[in-house]
């Protein structure tokens, strides 16, 4: 089931219509809203265990990149939830899609030592392969006001082991070009915490391209 969801989701094959969305069930749209949720790690699993009062040896790592099918499951699973209107409904994913052109929602968690994550860990975004060139790569910006949007908190329960910090990240490089072109097939995360440093990848999404390419 999670497989031909991902298809359809990556073909636009399932959330075709504008309110296709207020449709699904609860199911659906649960996996919908997790097929974007992905595990790794920041630093290596060798490193050295020094117990340290300041940081962590590595941190678990999981980002779920908040894209527009991402966001309708997720405001369709509120309204199952809290029982709310069409319109309301709407109006949720209308508050999560003005907060910026694309937002990923990053939980992090440091194995031993402190545990506490550094105020200046940092994160961009970009195509697979352009790690080595700085201008096909943008920075995201930490911002923790995105915390009291509903249709942006993700479908899975909360884990209250991880700390949990929303990025909102440009579809445009600095030169204005499209952060993603049409030869480009997968998206990397890179996460920064300390001298650590982790990525996950996943394939672009149909969404994402029609915001870059309308």
């Amino acid at each position: 089931m999670r497989h031909v969801l991902m298809f359809l989701l990556l073909t636009g094959g399932l959330l075709g219509a504008e309110d296709d969305y207020l449709k699904l069930t609860a199911k659906q749209a649960a996996a919908i809203a997790n097929a974007q949720r992905i595990g790794g790690q920041v630093g290596g699993s060798l490193d050295l265990r020094v117990i340290s009062t300041d940081r962590s040896y590595n941190y678990k790592l999981r980002a779920t990149w908040m894209t527009p099918d991402v966001i309708r499951a997720v405001a369709r699973l509120q309204q199952i939830t809290h029982g709310l209107s069409d319109a309301d409904t709407r109006k949720l994913v209308a508050d999560a899609e003005r907060a910026g052109d694309t937002v990923l929602m990053i939980e992090l968690h440091g194995r031993e030592g402190s545990g506490v994550i550094p105020s200046d860990w940092r994160a961009k975004l970009g195509p697979v392969g352009a790690g080595a060139e700085p201008a096909r790569n943008v920075w995201g910006r930490n911002s923790p006001n995105l915390r009291g949007i509903p249709a942006l908190a993700g479908a899975a329960r909360r884990d209250y082991a991880y700390d949990v910090f929303w990025m909102i990240f440009p579809l445009r490089t600095e030169a204005g070009a499209p952060l993603f072109g049409p030869a480009d097939r997968e998206a990397e995360l890179t996460v920064q915490v300390f001298d650590k440093v982790g990525r996950v990848r996943w394939r672009i999404p149909s969404s994402i391209r029609d915001q870059i390419h309308p």
